[in-house]
């Protein structure tokens, strides 16, 4: 992300196209998409590493400290393989993660990979109606926010900023009692059976969780926009006698849309993170909420695999925002050579 932003970019309002040689943009998705592998391997040493640097050992986990004879712990061993080294621990469940095996739950005794993959649908609806909602509002609200500055425009930013401010599991609280006790448009808990039933379950829970996001978004809109507006390119354009709406089409709306978009982006991967709170909240029976209550059963096989999907969804997020970034973006060049 760094290298696509800092890298030398042309003045405002000079957004023709340079032509990039195809072997420039191979070389600098290839260079992501290692970094991305790369990073997707440390994150799974730090994962697999959790376990280790809890307090107490991964028997007494397994066990939950419970007395047991030589023969059963013996047994519990060999089939987490604790006798082994951490090393070889750590590459037998790499290889087995690389196939979608993610182990067996300690608590359920089930396949990992089936326990998480029943409740991931209600995980995706959730972050992806959220997403929705934070470019939707956020941009709309930040855009009109900037192109009519005004009481109504300081208005809307300063409910932004309160917004802003509200943590995730207050805004939800605030929705539930207005929304769902006091009129009754909405149900209180549930994710729904499926198809519209399971989208109208979701209209409470994504709110929350994109309630902050929005106030965000809106607040980044409107400072892009109210930039390019001063910027010395569309005032000449204005000057001479331009219409105010082609101006804004093509200078202003064109140079503000990719910062913007591209924060915008990397705010809605949070959502992934958030999303937690909010199925907690809403007892949503997804990845979120089965993740905190793995976390208090130690069920380490299930937190293991919930964080590493976490981990993994955002940091793939990243890489192809920061990609689409630089090469949708005239402006930014993509390595040493080309700048």
């Amino acid at each position: 992300m760094s290298e696509a932003i800092t890298s030398a970019p042309l003045p405002s309002g000079q957004v023709k196209a340079r032509k990039r040689p195809g072997g420039a943009i191979a070389r600098f998705v290839a260079v992501r998409v290692a970094g991305l592998v790369v990073t997707l391997f440390i994150a799974s040493l730090v994962v697999f590493g959790a376990l280790y640097a809890a307090p107490g050992s991964p028997l007494t986990y397994l066990t939950h400290g419970r007395t047991m004879s030589p023969e059963a712990i013996a047994a519990i061993k060999a089939e987490y393989h604790l006798d082994d080294s951490v090393g070889e621990q750590y590459l037998r469940w790499l290889g087995g993660v690389a196939h979608g095996d993610f182990g067996t739950s300690i608590i359920y005794n089930q396949p990992v990979s089936s326990l998480v993959g029943g409740r991931a649908s209600a995980t995706t609806l959730l972050v992806l109606m959220a997403a929705a909602i934070v470019l939707v509002l956020g941009l709309a609200i930040g855009t009109l926010a900037g192109l009519r500055p005004g009481w109504v425009s300081r208005s809307a930013m300063a409910a932004a900023t309160g917004v802003m401010a509200v943590p995730t599991f207050v805004g939800a609280v605030v929705l539930i009692v207005v929304f769902a006790v006091q009129l009754e448009w909405f149900p209180v808990f549930g994710s729904g059976t499926s198809g519209l039933d399971a989208v109208y379950h979701m209209v409470l829970p994504s709110s929350a969780l994109a309630l902050a996001s929005v106030a965000f978004v809106a607040r980044l809109a409107q400072t892009a926009v109210r930039a390019e507006l001063s910027a010395d390119h569309v005032q000449t354009a204005i000057s001479r006698g331009l219409p105010r709406g082609a101006v804004v089409r093509r200078h202003v709306m064109r140079n503000a849309a990719m910062p913007v978009l591209t924060v915008a982006g990397l705010t809605v991967a949070g959502l992934i993170a958030g999303s937690v709170v909010v199925e907690q909240v809403f007892q949503l029976g997804g990845l979120g909420q089965f993740l905190v209550g793995s976390v208090q059963q130690k069920d380490f096989p299930v937190v293991q695999a919930i964080c590493l999907m976490y981990v993994a969804a955002f940091i793939v997020l990243n890489t192809l925002i920061d990609i689409a970034y630089t090469l949708l973006d005239p402006r930014v060049s993509i390595g040493k050579k080309d700048s």
